[in-house]
């Protein structure tokens, strides 16, 4: 069952940080909010760890859509569309449970050519190095053929190292980046051909990386990246705008090295875009151990993936009762356990019926 701890305007993610088992919220505005642990529920606390709604402009798919914490907590990274439209990866200092918005260092600055499939997901990675998404730029059909290209940033997801500056950019590359000396594309690239990964998430026991692509007209998908001693999916292909899913786009074939989706759903039952969540590892609900949690936006369902011994997919409902309308994204508290966030401004947390 979900149970709602907290009501925000509109939450677009949520991250804890270490040394406290307190939560942040984001609001697309360009709000961040500190979520304060009150019994079994919370405290909205009174005033934003971070304001900053007039960077922020939030047309289309834009507004502050990111939010991840460094590895000791000091620092606090989001991602947002600013008033050209263009997506900004920003670090503040935090002091205390505040921001401070006058340091804020920009890291990075990508050029959105649409409104829409901006991605904008930013994540620690078990490596402790920042992964952030980029959609493919947005119209439809990619246009631009981003997905396929590594010479834009667009329709990728990124591996940077924003502890160890180098040149003139305010991040650092990884010397394992599969293109870190821009032979073959842009250096920042960690994986690409992607349409537009809204939520991804790394599994905090296997270090597994999970992306939710939100697909075109007919397939939304689920593709994992397994860990196997090293970071996940290095110069993996996932196949767009070649592949749709598990099918052929306008006519397109899997390129070479394609990483194929674990999971795929049509849009039978009003279904219309996935959302990506967490592989559970909570103690709260010992069944689900190692499951997938991941929902549809349209739909409001929260489905369960399970690899089993033999390789083969159990999925299902994890939730009958859902009452949190469309949903907006996941989150996860220091301990492992999973929260949703729907449109309607309700954070509820995943407990057991």
């Amino acid at each position: 069952r979900l149970v709602e701890v907290a009501s925000v305007a509109f939450p677009t993610t949520l991250a804890s940080r270490a040394g406290t088992d307190e939560l942040w919220v984001a609001e697309p505005e360009g709000l961040v909010r500190q979520l304060r642990r009150s019994g079994d529920g919370v405290d909205l606390a009174p005033e934003p760890t971070l304001d900053i709604a007039s960077l922020v402009g939030t047309g289309g798919e834009g507004g502050l859509l990111g939010l991840t914490f460094s590895g000791d907590g000091q620092l606090l990274y989001v991602s947002y569309t600013n008033n050209d439209g263009d997506s900004v990866i920003a670090e503040y200092p935090m002091a205390g449970d505040e921001a401070d918005a006058g340091a804020a260092r920009i890291l990075l600055t990508v050029e959105q050519p649409f409104s829409n499939h901006n991605g904008g997901q930013v994540e620690r990675g078990p490596d402790g190095l920042l992964y952030f998404g980029l959609g493919d730029g947005g119209s439809g059909g990619d246009p631009l053929n981003a997905g396929q290209d590594t010479t834009t940033l667009l329709g990728s997801i990124l591996r940077l190292d924003p502890a160890n500056p180098g040149g003139e950019a305010a991040y650092g590359v990884p010397a394992d980046n599969p293109f870190a000396d821009g032979v073959g594309g842009r250096p920042e690239i960690w994986l690409y051909g992607v349409r537009n990964p809204w939520r991804f998430s790394f599994d905090r026991a296997r270090g597994d990386l999970w992306i939710g692509d939100v697909g075109q007209n007919t397939r939304e998908e689920i593709t994992v990246l397994r860990a196997d001693g090293g970071p996940p999916g290095r110069g993996a292909n996932l196949g767009w705008r070649l592949m749709e899913g598990d099918r052929s786009f306008e006519g397109g074939s899997p390129p070479p090295g394609h990483v194929a989706p674990i999971h795929t759903y049509g849009r039978d039952g009003g279904a219309c875009s996935v959302t990506g969540g967490y592989v559970y590892r909570g103690e709260g609900i010992p069944a689900l151990d190692g499951v997938y949690l991941f929902g549809d936006y349209c739909t409001g369902e929260i489905v369960g993936l399970q690899t089993l011994a033999d390789g083969s997919l159990l999925v299902g409902d994890v939730v009958t009762d859902r009452g949190v309308g469309q949903i907006v994204s996941f989150g996860e508290d220091a301990d492992g356990e999973v929260y949703v966030l729907g449109s309607g401004g309700s954070v509820s947390r995943l407990e057991a019926g």
